[in-house]
């Protein structure tokens, strides 16, 4: 059985690999370096080095052991496409989620350039849904890179979102999470910002995500936006939530 995430947008979290290096401002307060560093306090085997980008062999092949289908993220506590992951490292976990054909796989990055550098060498199965993360307008040229690769469901994680972005090209986009920068030092967001994007999405018809309001205490926070959640997904899930 897969461990549950808490993540709002997915249901289980698969690391392969772990670890990572800021390259944007939204990895300032990076939650999952904080996490690492603690887990590494408490000893955990995967996280002797901290936050420094280590490949784990052992887990590469976990989700052929979950027979349940799930809605897997895909390194939360890393970054497939950074650039000191071996591209044939990246091909055995692309290989992993081919195979695994019952599961829904999520993958997330800021490295765009990478990503759309790598793309005509890896297999892009249906069930692979690949992402960007944008926090301000200055990096929405990752949904550029994107938009070019051989990705079948692409997807946008607006989070932290550290600013307004008022001319999305949502072309050849299946879905858009929002999200406010949440824990220690979290960066305010403002209402106007995700009502705007909630509106471009609605024009444009693509699935739109509130994740969280952030802040030091986002559960006080909570994610209600104009009286209600929006859990909008694309519409090619295999199975209930």
């Amino acid at each position: 059985m897969a461990p549950k995430s808490a993540i709002e947008w997915t249901e289980t979290t698969w690391n392969p690999l772990t670890g990572c290096s800021k390259i944007s401002p939204g990895c300032k307060h990076c939650y999952a370096e904080r996490m690492a560093l603690r887990l590494q306090a408490m000893n955990q085997p995967h996280y002797v080095n901290g936050f420094k980008l280590t490949l784990h062999e052992n887990a590469l092949e976990l989700p052929l052991q979950w027979k349940k289908p799930q809605v897997v993220f895909v390194n939360s506590m890393s970054d497939l496409f950074h650039k000191q992951v071996p591209l044939e490292f990246v091909k055995r976990v692309f290989s992993v989620m081919g195979q695994a054909k019952w599961h829904q796989f999520q993958i997330l990055t800021k490295r765009s350039d990478r990503l759309l550098a790598l793309s005509p060498e890896l297999d892009w199965t249906s069930n692979i849904w690949m992402g960007v993360s944008v926090e301000t307008q200055q990096y929405t040229y990752r949904i550029d890179h994107l938009r070019q690769t051989g990705a079948k469901i692409k997807f946008l994680s607006l989070e932290p979102l550290l600013g307004p972005l008022p001319s999305l090209n949502l072309a050849q986009i299946d879905w858009v999470i929002v999200g406010g920068e949440s824990g220690p030092g979290a960066r305010p967001l403002q209402r106007e910002w995700v009502v705007d994007i909630q509106r471009q999405c609605q024009k444009a018809r693509v699935p739109f995500f509130f994740k969280q309001w952030g802040g030091f205490n986002k559960k006080k926070a909570g994610r209600i936006l104009d009286g209600r959640t929006w859990d909008e997904m694309p519409t090619v899930m295999v199975h209930a939530w």
